[in-house]
């Protein structure tokens, strides 16, 4: 990925985790932006942080809890007092499934995993819309390849993404006139500590080893593996960038091709 690719841009990420959010931070200081690094857990932040400035990126860690009005107009204000614009904002919270058939799902479980995915990537959003109005800005909003599919025990989950989906496409409509572009990206697996951790688990239950359980899992993909962090975060930088200066409103799946749109 070229390091020049969002030269001079401020780029906000909400909801870093230390995997895909992490690499998505990491992936935009290399291509040249100043990244302000968002979520419930400032130790996380302040480590990814220092990562950015130890190969010469700039950060700025805003500890902020996207559920809560006060936090995120904190945030916007201590991104703009730091660097005076804001070209790009990049969602990436999302709230654990349940992992239940819909049957067995708790109502406050759905309701608690909208209030943080949709509304929260929404107030974030609606914060951060005059900022990158001024700017032409862009915001990418991270899906997942569970709107793709209809599988038993991620019902809950679907219902979350699809409604993020929904509103990141009226949004494109509506945010157009100001200039904004909105896209999302949908991952499939990805293959990181919690996936690696997460297969040597049911490795164990049948019997087998994690590399078997890779292999089965990966078999369905086209290219017979699974995506890393860092493929998806690259994808997310090209949407950010002015390569996709004429993309709005679209969904970029990234899963290797174990779906197709």
């Amino acid at each position: 990925m070229s390091s020049e690719l969002l030269a001079g841009k401020v780029v906000v990420v909400s909801g870093v985790g230390p995997g895909l959010g992490r690499s998505i931070c990491l992936q935009a200081a290399a291509a040249g932006a100043a990244v302000v690094l968002a979520a419930r857990t400032e130790s996380r932040l302040t480590d990814i942080a220092a990562e950015i400035e130890s190969g010469g990126g700039r950060s700025l860690v805003v500890p902020t809890d996207i559920t809560d009005d006060d936090a995120v107009t904190a945030l916007v204000a201590a991104t703009l007092a730091e660097y005076g614009r804001v070209d790009v904002l990049v969602n990436n919270a999302f709230a654990l499934p349940s992992m239940k058939p819909l049957a067995r799902t708790d109502f406050d479980q759905i309701a608690a995993g909208l209030d943080l995915t949709v509304l929260g990537t929404l107030r974030v959003i609606k914060a951060f819309t005059e900022a990158l109005a001024e700017t032409d800005g862009a915001i990418v909003n991270i899906n997942s390849m569970v709107i793709r599919h209809s599988e038993p025990r991620y019902g809950s989950y679907k219902i979350t993404k699809s409604a993020m989906l929904a509103m990141s496409q009226t949004l494109a409509t509506e945010l157009g006139d100001k200039g904004i572009r909105i896209n999302s990206v949908a991952p499939g697996y990805i293959w990181d500590d919690q996936l690696k951790w997460y297969f040597g688990e049911v490795a164990t239950k049948y019997g087998i080893t994690p590399e078997q359980v890779y292999e089965q899992t990966a078999s369905r993909s086209d290219l017979k593996r699974l995506p890393e962090p860092d493929e998806i975060a690259d994808a997310v930088v090209f949407l950010a960038s002015p390569l996709a200066r004429a993309i709005t409103g679209h969904t970029l799946d990234v899963n290797c091709g174990e779906y197709h749109d």
